[in-house]
């Protein structure tokens, strides 16, 4: 468990990158005690909340590196504190849930959701999704700082070194998993990319069969918000392989 003297030396670590701080909000002590038993065992630090108030409270008083968030709560519920933090910061989110429907999936996702763990997970697959989310996050910034360089499709802009994505000249709101899985395809642009390779660019993880489905979340969450935004970018499916990000064509 997080003593207050671990609470006190991360202050100290966070700089030199030694230890990273996570919130966990599930009103299930089961589901909490695994979730920070296998997270210190790794290294994390981890303070759990039962319900959204008490996440909140610890958030404005000092903001942690993640934050895993249980939908079904008491109270406030948790794609509501998704939707706050959201609009408070980039921090990286994790979604945990029993509910497993597409729209579930996709709501969690649009509210700004980085990844939506379905219960009950194996203890392996959450730990290496909370690694491979940090990992994004580390490369992303790297890369963020080297390249301003925009991509162009149709009347979709990307603008790899400020994070921002535009269509014409309105905002388009990308979440952190779906900016980089738009800038890989921008950068390859009428070519086809295969699922593994966007599993390993936008997850950092393998093509095991449990994970084939999530670029197919993320596409189908992506095309919903292209067309809504009336871009002429198009995401296409190359069944069998991958997709395709292309310029769609104007009706004369």
């Amino acid at each position: 468990m997080l003593s207050k003297e671990n609470v006190n030396s991360y202050c100290g670590n966070k700089e030199n990158g030694m230890q990273k701080l996570i919130y966990i909000a599930d009103d299930e002590e089961n589901i909490r005690l695994m979730m920070q038993t296998f997270l210190e065992s790794e290294g994390y630090l981890v303070r759990t909340f039962e319900n959204g108030r008490g996440i909140r409270q610890a958030a404005a008083k000092k903001k942690p590196d993640m934050i895993i968030l249980d939908i079904m709560m008491p109270g406030e519920d948790g794609l509501s504190l998704c939707t706050f933090f959201r609009k408070e910061s980039g921090i990286p989110i994790i979604i945990v849930s029993a509910k497993d429907s597409p729209l579930d999936r996709v709501t969690g996702f649009t509210l700004g959701g980085d990844d939506y763990i379905t219960k009950s997970f194996l203890p392996l697959e959450f730990l290496a999704r909370v690694k491979a989310l940090f990992r994004r996050v580390e490369l992303s910034s790297r890369e963020g700082t080297v390249s301003r360089e925009g991509f162009q499709c149709g009347n979709l802009s990307l603008y790899p070194g400020e994070r921002r994505v535009m269509v014409g000249d309105e905002a388009f709101p990308a979440t952190r998993t779906e900016f980089d899985f738009l800038q890989y395809l921008m950068e390859r642009k009428e070519m086809a990319v295969s699922k593994e390779e966007i599993l390993k660019y936008v997850w950092q993880c393998c093509c095991a069969k449990e994970e084939q489905r999530m670029p197919d979340d993320l596409m189908k969450r992506l095309r919903k918000k292209l067309k809504n935004a009336q871009s002429t970018a198009r995401v296409e499916t190359v069944w069998g392989y991958g997709y395709r990000l292309t310029e769609r064509q104007q009706k004369i």
